[in-house]
This record gives C-alpha cells, structure tokens and sequence, in this order.
C-alpha cells in the first residue's frame, strides 16, 4: 500500500461502505437519552420520597436519616449516568464525540463521590440519634454489624480513587496505564455497591416497586458497558482478525502501523474518527490506546500513525509483525458528517495532522479545502507529502507554518491574512491544546459559528 496509492484515493469513487451517518437522528437519539435520564432522577427521587413517613421523619434523627437516604439515592443514580457516559454506546457517540461524553463524565463524575460520602455521614448522625450514640460510634456498628456496609465502604474508596485520579493535576503526572488500572477497579466498587444498596437500602426493603426500578436500571447500565465496551469490540475483533503487516518511520518519533483483517472495507468509517487499539503482545495486550487512523481503508488495510509520548506509543516501533490486534471503534465526530458548508479549513500540528488526513481523503467532491499544516521543522511533519496530493487532487491550498510557537502564531491577525473567508468556512482542528485553544478563539473573534469549529480531544 504505497503512499501514491493513498494519495489517489481523493480522486477514486467513494466507497460504497461510507454509508453517512444520519447526525440528525443521532442527535435525537441523544436529546431522547438526555430526557429519560432527566425523567429517571425524577422517578428515583419520587420512589426515595414515597418510602419516608412522617413517623420516621419526626423520630430523632428522622430528618437526617431521610438526607441521607436520599443522597444516597441521587448519587447511585448519578453514578449510573456516568458509567452510560463511558460506556461508548454508538448513537451517543455518533451524535456527541467521545471528547464531550468524557468531558460530561468528568463535570458529573465527582458527584456522585461528594453525594454518597454525604449519605455515609447523614446516617451515621441520624442512626447515632437514634441510638442515643455518637456518629463515630454508629459507624463501626454498621461496619459490623450491617450487611454488605464493609463491602459498600471498599466500594466508596475505591470510586474516591477514581475520581481523584481523575483530576487534571493528577491526571497529568500520571501514566495512562496506571490511570487505566485504577479505572478498572471502579467496576469492582460498582457490584460491591450494589449488593449494598439492595440488601442494607431501607428504601427497597418491602417497597417491590422501588427494588424493581432500581434493578431495571443497573441492569441497563451494566448491559450498555458489557455490550458496547467488550461484547461489541469482542465480535468485531474476532470477525475482522487485524494483524500488524508492517512499520513505518514517518518523522522522528513517529511510526505509521498498518493492518490487514478479513473485510476491512465492509466497517463503516469516517475520515477524522479513531479506534481503542489493543495489540496483543506481551505488555500491551491489557491495555487500549486512542489513535487516529491517518488513512481511509483500502481493501483490507488500515493505518495509524503514532508519536511517541509515552511507554505504550515508544514501544509501537518495535512491535512484532503479525501482532494481533483488537479494536474498539470506530469513534469520533471529526468528520463530513459535522459540516454546515462545503467550505472546510483543516489545522494539524505535527502528528496532529492524521485524523485530517483521513478526513481530507472522505471530504465529498466540489468541497473547497484549505490546510494549514504547523511545525517546528520541516522534520517535524507528518505525511505532507501525501496531504500536498489529497490537496492538489481536490484543487484546494495548502498553507506550511515553520518555525517556533514564539516565530509562528495563529492569533487572529495571522488567521485573517491566511484564510479570509474562515467566518464562511468549516474549522477542523487537531494538534496540541495550547494550538487549537488559540486557533479556535481566532476563528470565533473573525465571526465563524461555534457549531463550525471542530475539535476531538482524547486525552484520558
């Protein structure tokens, strides 16, 4: 598969596997998510409600007793949307892009934690007034004496973990693998938490409909991550049979690893969208790592183009051929299917510039392209050899910036020479944060919509 080859694919009929996404329905399809789970908070705390009495709330410590129930409540419940959010179900991906879920998952994510640490607190000085005992007191009792409290406060740590993991300070001295593992154990807290909530919970105890609504729920939840995060990636691995066939040095740190499998061509992607890889070699079979496809499929091959900024990108250049690879994808909304016109201006730094490879490849014929292509050198950039052909091919402009951040900076001046009529046009951005931060902020200062300005991030 010669880089010509790729190259000539601009000019080639469009595959007939490269069936559109309908972003219309997605984008239902995610307004009707958005409602439901707005009417399941309402129903969970309609049942919390029902199950108090006024004798209990007027008993000592009722009050706090019933607080705490309810947070308890609203925060397990919170903790299901979250787990939806990362769950990778298809037509909330397609309508929304995996950078937005995950950025819903963060803002929702520390909730949970605060509400049920709030729970855990509440009862303990309820059921302590009752009890004629302090709150320190009441909750050795319940660790000892309560059942599935002991495994409900491994739970509780273990989600804490999570979630302070998660915080972006933490998340930036950390290795992704480590990040990876500890995420892992959430799905321990998760079935410790419910055994907890159906055995100890007063609100389910002799309220059957309560018991069968909360069922219900986990039971989606937990289906949606079995499905779409494992059953769904499983079947597809298995069907395609993706293995390594060859390795490319692109740049300085950067390789391109291309795959062959059975019916590549039959998946229906995007140009722009990327896959979870998982390469089954010895210290990296266990984990899964986003990475662009930096070509469209050709036959039964597809390509990614990696830069190595951490163990698991390093050791790519020396990955065995004939690895086996599993794939959990395609994902991603940096696509055709976002564009508002047939006017598009694409922006890649460095390795940055593979995702708009692909997407320059899957723009529909007639689209007036303009690529601003950013490096420090002329070494530092990936395939401008073969976005020159992709760009030459559909008649459009291609634009090199070389030189420092400080000798190059697309502040909203430099933009207005380079591309006077982005306001008319479609932004596709990819490249380092600090770029697209600065790019984006331009493009809005100039008068392009915000609905015109693209970006995917995906960092963990």
């Amino acid at each position: 598969m010669s880089r010509t080859d790729l190259a000539a694919r601009s000019a080639a009929p469009e595959r007939a596997t490269a069936v559109p996404l309908n972003r219309r329905r997605a984008l239902r399809a995610a307004d009707l998510t958005t409602l439901l789970a707005g009417l399941g908070l309402g129903m969970t705390v309609a049942l919390g409600v029902a199950s108090e009495s006024v004798g209990s709330l007027t008993a000592p410590g009722g009050w706090a007793t019933a607080a705490g129930r309810m947070t308890g409540l609203v925060g397990s419940y919170l903790l299901l949307i979250v787990l939806v959010l990362s769950a990778r179900v298809p037509w909330l991906e397609r309508a929304l892009g995996q950078d937005r879920l995950i950025a819903w998952h963060r803002r929702i994510g520390p909730w949970p934690i605060v509400l049920i640490l709030w729970h855990a607190v509440l009862l303990a000085f309820g059921y302590g007034a009752a009890a004629s005992v302090g709150p320190v007191t009441q909750t050795w009792s319940f660790v000892r004496g309560y059942p599935n409290v002991l495994a409900a406060t491994v739970a509780l740590g273990l989600i804490a973990m999570a979630g302070l993991t998660s915080w972006r300070i933490a998340r930036r001295r950390m290795r992704y693998e480590t990040w990876w593992v500890v995420h892992l154990y959430t799905y321990l807290a998760l079935a410790l938490a419910f055994a907890h909530q159906l055995t100890a919970g007063a609100a389910f105890v002799g309220h059957p409909v309560a018991r069968a609504w909360w069922i219900t729920i986990w039971a989606g939840a937990v289906g949606c991550v079995l499905t779409f995060r494992f059953g769904l990636p499983l079947v597809r691995s298995l069907r395609h049979g993706l293995r390594v066939v060859a390795v490319r040095q692109e740049a300085p740190g950067v390789v391109s690893v291309v795959m062959r499998g059975r019916g590549v061509d039959r998946l229906v992607i995007r140009g722009g969208q990327f896959f979870q890889w998982r390469f089954l070699t010895r210290g990296q079979w266990w984990q899964a790592h986003p990475y662009s496809l930096s070509a469209m499929p050709r036959g039964d091959y597809l390509r990614t183009t990696v830069k190595a900024l951490g163990d698991h990108s390093a050791t790519l250049a020396r990955i065995p051929m004939g690895t086996r690879v599993f794939v959990e994808g395609p994902y991603g909304v940096l696509t055709r299917d976002t564009m508002s016109t047939r006017r598009v201006l694409l922006v890649g730094a460095g390795v940055g510039v593979t995702p708009l490879l692909a997407l320059l490849e899957d723009l529909p014929r007639g689209t007036d392209v303009v690529v601003l292509l950013r490096g420090s050198t002329a070494d530092s950039l990936v395939h401008a050899d073969e976005v020159e052909q992709l760009v030459a091919a559909r008649g459009g402009r291609l634009q090199v910036l070389l030189g420092s951040r400080q000798q190059v900076r697309l502040d909203v001046a430099e933009l207005a020479r380079l591309v006077p009529d982005v306001a008319d046009r479609d932004v596709y951005l990819c490249g380092p944060e600090g770029l697209t931060d600065q790019v984006s902020g331009a493009a809005r200062r100039l008068g392009t919509p915000e609905s015109r300005i693209h970006v995917e991030s995906f960092a963990f």
